[in-house]
């Protein structure tokens, strides 16, 4: 058996259930406790990388869904800081019928706190570039977001309050109000800040990170949301460091 095989094989029997199908090599004692750790080390893992819904469910039951998920889903990488796409679908199944329906919400927003925090470093667009943008230039000019700029739309749920509240421990953890809460992740100057954007801005950076042009991502959000008032809503995503550049 060649390197190649070795590994492809190895990989294989770490993540088997069937003994009956395994190489000689893990029906060995001690294989078993190999396994257990590397599964383990993926269970810590995404209980290190969603420290909201840590917080919210414990440690118990959050490690044994955490476990099927890992049986289900080996990781990719060896690196785990990353570890864990579907998890928040995951969740959402393990939850039982009708009980915190908004958590895979929350997951979600650790997913994409871990997601701005690695993302890679880039200058943020400075307020004035807009200005620069004539009637020649501005029809097929693109605003691009920031490799650290992520958003999410929820209409159901104040997806950021819950979030917040259970990351910061919170004294009161009941959000303001429970409707449909919007919420972008910027890293501007280093730490990632969290803000609440309305459902225009959502689509609006939909559209940019598509490459569309600035006229056609404006429309978009008008037509997400007809109350938009446009003008604010570019500064407030600018200001807070959603972009990093005006492509031509």
């Amino acid at each position: 058996m060649n390197h190649a095989d070795f590994q492809t094989a190895f990989w294989h029997d770490l993540w088997s259930t069937d003994e009956t199908a395994s190489s000689p090599l893990a029906r060995q004692p001690g294989f078993a406790v190999y396994r257990n750790t590397v599964l383990k080390a993926c269970v810590d893992s995404l209980l290190a990388l969603h420290p909201a819904v840590r917080r919210l469910t414990g440690d118990d039951w959050l490690a044994a869904v955490a476990l099927a998920h890992a049986r289900e889903h080996p990781p990719q990488a060896g690196c785990l800081a990353s570890y864990g796409e579907g998890f928040p679908q995951h969740l959402a199944r393990a939850l039982p019928a009708g009980e915190w329906p908004w958590l895979p919400e929350v997951a979600r927003l650790d997913a994409l706190w871990n997601q701005c925090h690695t993302a890679a470093d880039a200058p943020t667009l400075p307020p004035a570039a807009l200005t620069a943008l004539d009637a020649t230039t501005l029809p097929h000019s693109v605003l691009v977001p920031h490799p650290a700029t992520r958003w999410h739309p929820c209409t159901e749920w104040p997806a950021l309050s819950l979030w917040r509240a259970a990351r910061e421990a919170l004294p009161d953890p009941n959000p303001p109000h429970w409707h449909g809460q919007h919420t972008l992740l910027t890293r501007p100057q280093g730490t990632v800040l969290a803000h609440e954007i309305g459902l225009g801005a959502c689509a609006l950076l939909d559209a940019c990170a598509q490459g569309q042009p600035i006229p056609d991502a404006a429309a978009r959000a008008l037509a997400a949301e007809p109350s938009l008032d446009l003008a604010a809503t570019l500064g407030q995503l600018i200001t807070h460091g959603a972009f990093t550049a005006v492509a031509p």
